[in-house]
């Protein structure tokens, strides 16, 4: 009988505002880290990991926050884990004293995020399978058994819910096949970060473009004549045949958003994505009322299913954005993408961040085989950077991830890249 035996949390930063990685109109100087959970068991070769994804500076503060949770688990037998995952995800977003930090939204709840990451990581290991395929192998009655319905019930039954992933029985072995064959596909945002001059993003898209992308991603949002100039050079760059999508970070206030919206018609936008606040859902739906059929994409800061349940309800989001370490984990990712399923909003999951894509590769196997069985007209995020820090990196073939075969979630890092990038007390930290 398999019990765990100690959790720990590690602050890991990496440098990225060196080259400017991951920069846009909001968040100048990121360095991507990950506040990053290890669980050992009384099993030497079974351990689980999980991160929350921050930029920099705060990451420590998502560390300590995480720790609380940790006597919940301490000496639990596994097998009592899996059958309880349920309620114990809810004890710890409901948490009688915690939960007055949030509740379910902010710091504490990326702390739990990290630490139900790990828990599945933990759970599909001892199953020896990897998290996405444990997912939709699991029983829509044990499915069910996982998930809160609280404060979303009005828009999503447990019974509409259960019937969705009921219904999707059907044909689930046929999307395993289609998806192990074909991959799922993917846009890249690693050309056009906002540091980067209109040299290297063009650069890039060339590169990209030769590795089998066909959806580019660029930063906006400063100036919208240098917008349009990177967009017009993007566009005879890419061609006709590409999409573009651009994302504004929340840089602009509602009438700013119109008016750079509708400057960037012409370039034949895929989405907009976050042009004003990610809490603002009364804004998003005033904006898209004077932008005409341009898709408003939303959702990698939104803090819970119940700022998604409002986006959706109201049609002020037309693409969802889940994030893997925003939302709780698992548990909370499944009703979003049930809600998104049920109001007919596609999925497009953010992965700008470090260990994102590595998530995402498992989310959007999920959300085709067990939840909307549609992946053609949908594109996940890939960023090209820091995948080398990681055992087991995300594969992508001509623009599409691959299903990853490895048992887990996919995050364990490299000890190396762990003792060189701790911070404060990892070599690179001690010398920079």
């Amino acid at each position: 009988m398999t019990n765990i035996t100690k959790l720990s949390v590690q602050d890991i930063r990496f440098p990225t505002s060196k080259d400017l990685t991951g920069s846009d109109a909001i968040h100048t100087d990121p360095d991507y880290s990950a506040t990053y959970v290890t669980i050992l068991t009384s099993d030497q070769n079974l351990k689980g990991f999980g991160i929350a994804f921050t930029i920099g500076k705060g990451n420590d503060i998502v560390a300590e926050c995480i720790k609380h949770f940790f006597p919940i688990f301490d000496g639990m037998n596994l097998n009592d884990l899996e059958n309880n995952i349920g309620e114990l995800w809810f004890k710890c977003v409901d948490h009688s004293q915690l939960r007055w930090l949030g509740p379910e939204k902010g710091v504490v709840h990326m702390a739990v995020a990290a630490v139900f990451n790990a828990l599945w990581d933990l759970i599909a290991k001892n199953n020896n399978k990897p998290l996405w395929r444990f997912i939709i192998e699991s029983h829509p009655d044990t499915i069910m058994k996982w998930l809160t319905f609280k404060y979303i019930e009005d828009v999503l039954s447990p019974e509409e819910a259960y019937k969705i992933l009921n219904d999707s029985q059907i044909n689930k072995n046929e999307r395993i096949n289609t998806v192990i064959k074909e991959g799922y596909p993917s846009y890249t945002t690693a050309a056009g970060w906002l540091g980067y001059s209109d040299e290297k993003i063009i650069d890039l898209c060339q590169q990209y473009m030769g590795s089998g992308w066909r959806h580019f991603k660029i930063k906006v949002g400063l100036d919208l004549e240098a917008d349009v100039k990177r967009l017009e050079l993007i566009r005879k760059t890419i061609g006709e045949e590409c999409s573009i999508m651009v994302d504004a970070n929340q840089q602009w206030n509602i009438n700013q958003s119109i008016k750079h919206i509708n400057a960037y018609k012409k370039f034949n936008l895929l989405f907009v994505e976050e042009p004003t606040s990610p809490d603002d859902v009364l804004g998003f739906a005033k904006i898209k009322k004077e932008i005409g059929n341009v898709k408003l994409a939303t959702g990698e800061a939104c803090g819970g299913r119940i700022m998604f349940k409002q986006f959706l309800e109201s049609g002020a989001m037309n693409i969802c954005q889940i994030d893997s370490c925003r939302l709780g984990s698992i548990n909370e990712i499944l009703t979003v993408l049930l809600m998104a399923h049920k109001f007919n909003v596609p999925v497009f999951p953010h992965a700008g961040g470090v260990g994102l894509c590595e998530y995402v590769q498992h989310l959007c196997m999920i959300d085709y085989i067990l939840i909307n069985g549609v992946k053609d007209n949908k594109v996940v995020e890939y960023q090209d950077s820091l995948h080398e820090h990681f055992i087991y990196p995300c594969k992508i073939e001509n623009g599409n991830y691959m299903p990853p075969l490895d048992h887990g979630y996919s995050i364990e890092m490299k000890q190396n890249s762990v003792n060189k990038f701790s911070y404060p007390n990892g070599e690179y930290w001690k010398n920079n």
